[in-house]
């Protein structure tokens, strides 16, 4: 009877660590996987503002807060831009003084809690920067698919979808720089934005599957008179840029991509997601399994993108070695093994999608390099 009671106990005990465990990887697979679009990745600090003045905005010091460049400030129901370092304004050792170049909606008070974000406009291309456009709807896999259409005079159109904890307004700190020349631009909306259809299962699949609404935008692009597209993604934008360039049935319209920031290796992403959300060292192994179990991501999909003999048209990669979500050293692997078709422009002190807000003019400047031979 003792040996039945210990067995019985033994296998309880078991059952309860396998329950535990599966639940424990759901849990921690959610920093990746459930990712709300326009709100901080895990990575982004909350900081507190501490006063505003004039032209000027004081905000907790940190390494966020000391990066270069011009950035949107979010925080709930607020949105402002902020600009680089003030060194010169006194301040609290433990305070940081930027720019404060505008406040876009609502208020910014003592005591706010806010982050910073690539997205440095907010509204749609009109309202935002005084750009005509189309508001389209595009037939998706899972529904229609909202995108907005800036017109030019090319053929070649630049179609753009954001990554990890953006939104299509994202696009917009380029639009106006790809309008001056003449490229119509089609911004997309895709499963799990905002007025676009949900996933199944209303996860984020990090381009495994997003990667159809981004096909299904470059049809409506060549039935709208495109006669070829460049494509360019930032984060899991670029990963669905990827794939789309090497299992579209349209692949032969592309003819390059621009890719920011790119997530080249789901679990390294999803493992610094879940680390930035304080998940123990001892589960991150079964956040991976997890994922892969309810996502049906597997490492090997996106290795076979990235192969020697998968690509097959001009890339500029735009990624910085302090991403602390998607590792630069894999963007500077990719350019090493297509070195006659991928150009690596490395932006210094840039958080994750935000190679443009650290430094436009050198961003728009290799921009601009690569797409002048592709038109």
């Amino acid at each position: 009877m003792r040996t039945v009671t210990a067995t019985a106990a033994a296998v309880t005990a078991v059952l309860t660590g396998s329950v535990a465990s599966v639940v424990a990887g759901r849990l921690a697979s959610d920093a990746a996987l459930k990712v709300v679009p326009g709100r901080p990745l895990p990575t982004e600090p909350r900081l507190t503002v501490h006063g505003t003045a004039a032209g000027q905005i004081t905000l907790t010091r940190d390494l966020a807060s000391l990066r270069p460049g011009t950035y949107g400030l979010a925080g709930n129901g607020s949105h402002a831009v902020v600009g680089p370092v003030l060194p010169g304004a006194p301040h609290r050792p433990d305070t940081v003084v930027r720019r404060l170049e505008r406040v876009t909606h609502g208020t910014l008070k003592p005591r706010d809690k806010v982050w910073l974000t690539p997205n440095l406009y907010v509204g749609d291309p009109r309202s935002a920067l005084g750009l005509d456009h189309e508001d389209v709807r595009i037939p998706g896999e899972l529904g229609t698919l909202p995108a907005w259409f800036v017109p030019g005079a090319r053929r070649t159109w630049v179609i753009a979808v954001h990554g990890l904890g953006t939104t299509r307004e994202l696009v917009m700190n380029v639009m106006e720089f790809l309008h001056h020349r003449h490229f119509p631009v089609l911004a997309l909306a895709y499963r799990g934005d905002a007025g676009a259809p949900r996933s199944p299962d209303g996860l984020s699949h990090l381009g495994e599957t997003e990667w159809r609404d981004l096909e299904a935008a470059i049809r409506h692009a060549v039935e709208s008179g495109a006669e070829r597209v460049i494509l360019y993604g930032w984060s899991t934008g670029a990963t669905m840029a990827l794939r789309a360039a090497r299992r579209s049935r349209l692949r032969e319209r592309v003819s390059g991509l621009v890719l920011d920031s790119p997530v080249l290796d789901w679990e390294v992403t999803m493992r610094a997601l879940a680390r930035a959300r304080h998940v123990p060292g001892p589960l991150l192994p079964l956040a991976v399994r997890a994922a892969q179990g309810r996502a049906g991501l597997y490492g090997d999909r996106l290795a076979e993108a990235t192969a020697p003999e998968s690509l097959s048209v001009p890339a500029l990669i735009l990624h910085g070695p302090g991403d602390p979500v998607a590792p630069w050293q894999l963007s500077r692997r990719l350019a090493e093994r297509h070195p006659h078709l991928v150009a690596l422009h490395t932006v210094q002190d840039a958080a994750h999608s935000a190679m443009w807000n650290a430094d436009p003019q050198g961003y728009e400047e290799a921009l601009r390099r690569f797409l002048t031979p592709l038109t």
